[in-house]
């Protein structure tokens, strides 16, 4: 009896250890106390595509935040810029200035913003546009299911950034919060394109 107490006290540290390694485990749940609800940041990778390797992405259509609906495919023939944000992102509230004031400089150019408000509430973003004077239209995607449409150069993070080439394909991805500088040089790398 005594000599089955020791094994067992022997195994008992032995079956502690596999019993967290296996809570953390491929397939494991990943539960940090961040709250992230299934939040990625992005890794700050910026992904231009050459002509030849470039995706159009599928039907991009929905409501935006003043209720009316939209159609990506209207803007064929010009630059476009796509980022996905959320009132609830720092990087979001970061590069917020940045694309509007890129926006103002080149509505006139041929150049168009759509944002796509992802996992959010109308009220909230349009709360958000409001205190950085976005003027550009936002798609309302609350599931963000619209990022299923850029197939190839998927938006992988929130923010990200997709610069559409005239022909409606995806030249460039800014994964994570863009700056000024860089936005204003893939949007003028790919105006500089030929049509």
């Amino acid at each position: 009896m005594a000599a089955m107490l020791r094994r067992a006290l022997l195994l008992l540290p032995l079956v502690a250890i596999l019993a967290v390694t296996g809570c953390t485990g491929h397939g494991a749940v990943k539960q940090d106390v961040s709250g992230t609800n299934g939040y990625v940041g992005g890794n700050l990778a910026l992904d231009y595509v050459s002509a030849a390797h470039r995706h159009t992405p599928g039907t991009v259509t929905g409501t935006l935040l003043d209720g009316s609906h939209f159609d990506l495919a209207a803007w064929r023939g010009k630059v476009v810029v796509v980022n996905f944000w959320g009132s609830w992102c720092a990087e979001c509230h970061a590069e917020a200035q940045a694309l509007q004031q890129v926006y103002a400089d080149d509505k006139t150019k041929g150049v168009e913003f759509l944002g796509v408000d992802i996992r959010d509430d109308v009220p909230s973003a349009t709360a958000f546009d409001r205190k950085y004077g976005v003027t550009y239209p936002s798609l309302s995607d609350p599931d963000n299911v619209v990022a299923l449409q850029f197939r190839g150069v998927p938006p992988n993070a929130t923010p990200t950034t997709l610069v559409l080439d005239r022909r409606g394909r995806i030249a460039a991805r800014q994964s994570g919060e863009i700056l000024y500088s860089q936005l204003r040089d893939l949007v003028d790398r790919v105006l500089a394109e030929p049509a």
